[in-house]
């Protein structure tokens, strides 16, 4: 069990001094509480975070995301030293497609082109194709002959959404977001009757009548560029609320209403993504552990798909 925290430390300052002296830069997903994206050298989505891993020069790479996004960054950087405030930090995603059922599921479908959402462990990106993120998904999927059958993986809502944007007919994993598939369609009515000027903003990994409800449709760093470009003053954000504290940052005078889920419960938080905190932070910078530690074999094997979506990226 991790030692304690003493109490009254100021961890932000204890932060700040620990980065600097191990030379660590801090990556954090736009799903952190507000003081770790405030402490941060960058903040993204999966692509833009994978893009800053891969081009960083820091000794230390302190990953304050889920664990499937440090492991890329680790698949980016085999040189460095990756820590992660709390192993545990999971996807649901990532959980419903472990490597075996996955590497069925391609033998299955012989001469296919696997494309991977990169909500996925490493084992399964050394067995994909491509690897993708919501940002650049479309672009992928466009990129591959019109001959080839197409699998993508694993999330359903994302998958069906790409189909009916670039018209390939897919074979879908039947895999999906637990905080994305928590918004409750009849709430997200009731929030707009009140609001009816709000535009409704969603993530591709909503379900698809909240997607057909929504004025705009977009990665986590596309929802963010839209309400700082958009005319109007209210939205309706359907995604996981941590983004909220970097629209609030940006456009301060626009009203930001976090889409409900169904139960009277935050779930629409990430329980995995709020398992990070500055407690935790503290600690894995302090003592450089838990490491993220990968087999070269299968490094090597999960980066080629990593670096054929950068190439398109």
């Amino acid at each position: 069990m991790a030692a304690s925290v003493a109490t009254g430390l100021d961890l932000e300052t204890e932060i700040r001094r620990l980065k600097k002296e191990r030379n660590a830069i801090l990556l954090a997903h736009y799903y952190q509480e507000s003081e770790i994206q405030d402490l941060a050298d960058f903040i993204g989505d999966s692509l833009q975070l994978a893009q800053e891993a891969k081009k960083t020069k820091a000794d230390v790479i302190a990953f304050a995301g889920v664990y499937f996004m440090a492991e890329t960054a680790k698949i980016l950087n085999p040189d460095r030293i990756v820590v992660v405030p709390d192993p545990k930090a999971g996807c649901s995603l990532a959980d419903g497609a472990p490597v075996e059922a996955f590497r069925k599921w391609r033998a299955a479908h012989p001469g296919a082109v696997s494309i991977t959402y990169i909500n996925c462990s490493a084992e399964v990106k050394a067995e994909s194709d491509y690897i993708c993120t919501s940002s650049n998904a479309k672009k992928i999927v466009e990129s591959i002959p019109r001959d080839k059958q197409i699998l993508f993986a694993p999330d359903k809502n994302l998958g069906r959404y790409l189909i009916k944007e670039t018209g390939r007919d897919m074979v879908l994993w039947q895999g999906s977001c637990i905080v994305h598939e928590t918004f409750s369609e009849r709430k997200l009515v009731d929030v707009k009757e009140r609001n009816p000027e709000a535009k409704i903003i969603s993530h591709p990994e909503c379900e698809e009548t909240l997607l057909a409800m929504s004025d705009f449709i977009g990665s986590t760093s596309a929802l963010l560029k839209y309400v700082q470009q958009d005319g109007s003053d209210t939205y309706i954000v359907a995604t996981e609320p941590g983004i909220l504290h970097q629209m609030e940052l940006a456009m301060p005078k626009k009203t930001f209403i976090p889409a409900p889920p169904e139960g009277n419960c935050a779930c629409n938080e990430c329980p995995f993504m709020r398992l990070n905190t500055m407690e935790k932070l503290y600690r894995c910078l302090k003592d450089l552990w838990p490491r993220v530690e990968m087999d070269e074999e299968l490094r090597l094997r999960a980066k080629l798909p990593i670096y054929r979506m950068l190439a398109l990226s």
